[in-house]
């Protein structure tokens, strides 16, 4: 038997109202959360608002959600499951001669539709709204920006120059690579021997030069010397400063494929970023894996009852994901594993895993 339009439409609807509301929900809590950590930790800083603060972490959160999407997928498709097993809306259509695979395949529809929207429209957007969080949080946290806003680490990059070598920090960057906030550089002439560090408020990249603002010069000759302008030159790209520092979330998803031809081109590693790029275009299939993951988990409710069990199901479903998701991302970000492997194996496998289960409970 085939399953109707009409049928279909309704099974997708609940599922997609599902997934959605529980999104809202994981949105409404992270941005409160995050809200009072911003309040906590900037509240005695000058030019802290309330205002301010909560635009930061509206700005942010759609960065920070991207992570629990498959999650919210995978807790809404059993809600969605439960809700239709309870209302003996399932049994109905079970004694109608639809099969699990049939009223299963609408959500999957459901879970596939989300992944590429995720990927195409709302990663990007989520991106652009990060960075604009940078823009308005800029200042506000001084060192402690970084953790605060999670976007970069602190990471030494070697550089090289027309005055020699040095070693620079950076505590956050911005705009692509062509500016940094809060510098420590080491600076070496050409015989390797050290000259001066150099702390500054901002580094801007332009050709071949970092224009420093808001400059204190500390050598052993002389006292600190403090300057408004400063100038070091470098022989780095905007794109080895990004390969160096950058994460691979601030990168939307149709940027990422031309960085990658950019990072290779200048002889840099680009395993972060590819993987990244793999991890986006395998997004459809992993939602999938956790709808059929969700049906495995869930359907035996409205024969056999233990919601309890369903639910501890579902967890520690969704943490083996988690745990070979995250052991993926580690090997493909070393260059351990490829990383087109590493991006596609969490999804196969949790398609495979979900499959078996329901093959097993439904034809033996």
């Amino acid at each position: 038997m085939i399953l109707g339009r009409t049928l279909a439409g309704y099974f997708s609807g609940r599922f997609f109202k599902a997934i959605l509301g529980l999104f809202l929900l994981a949105a409404a809590l992270i941005f409160l959360f995050d809200v009072l950590e911003l309040v906590r930790r900037g509240g005695d800083r000058e030019g802290f608002t309330v205002l301010r603060v909560s635009m930061i972490s509206a700005l942010r959160v759609p960065l920070l959600l991207e992570q629990v999407i498959p999650f919210v997928v995978l807790f809404g498709s059993i809600a969605a499951f439960v809700s239709l097993s309870r209302a003996l809306e399932l049994v109905v259509a079970r004694a109608s001669g639809i099969s699990v695979w049939q009223f299963t395949l609408p959500a999957i529809a459901v879970g596939l539709a989300i992944g590429v929207f995720a990927v195409t429209v709302y990663n990007p957007a989520a991106v652009w709204l990060q960075q604009r969080s940078d823009d308005v949080a800029a200042g506000l946290f001084g060192s402690e920006q970084n953790f605060l806003l999670q976007t970069t680490n602190d990471v030494w990059v070697r550089q090289d120059g027309l005055d020699g070598e040095s070693v620079l920090l950076a505590k956050q960057l911005v705009d692509n690579g062509t500016r940094l906030l809060n510098v420590t550089i080491f600076a070496f002439d050409r015989d390797g021997t050290f000259k001066e560090r150099i702390e500054a408020r901002e580094a801007r990249l332009g050709h071949e030069i970092w224009n420093l603002t808001d400059v204190t010069v500390y050598t052993t000759e002389r006292d600190p010397q403090s300057y408004g302008r400063y100038e070091i030159s470098t022989f780095l790209t905007a794109t080895e400063v990004r390969e160096s520092i950058g994460s691979p979330e601030s990168i939307s998803f149709w940027n990422l494929p031309r960085f990658i031809e950019l990072a290779r081109n200048a002889g840099l590693p680009a395993y972060r970023y590819t993987l990244q790029y793999q991890t986006l275009l395998a997004r459809p299939l992993l939602l999938a894996a956790m709808i059929v993951i969700a049906a495995a988990v869930s359907l035996r409710v409205s024969r056999f009852g233990g919601l309890g069990r369903m639910i501890l199901g579902g967890i520690l479903a969704g943490f083996v994901l988690y745990v070979l998701s995250e052991l993926a991302k580690d090997f493909g970000g070393a260059g351990i594993v490829p990383p087109i492997v590493a991006a596609w194996a969490p999804g196969i496998f949790g398609v495979l895993m979900g499959l078996t289960v329901l093959l097993h409970q439904e034809d033996g």
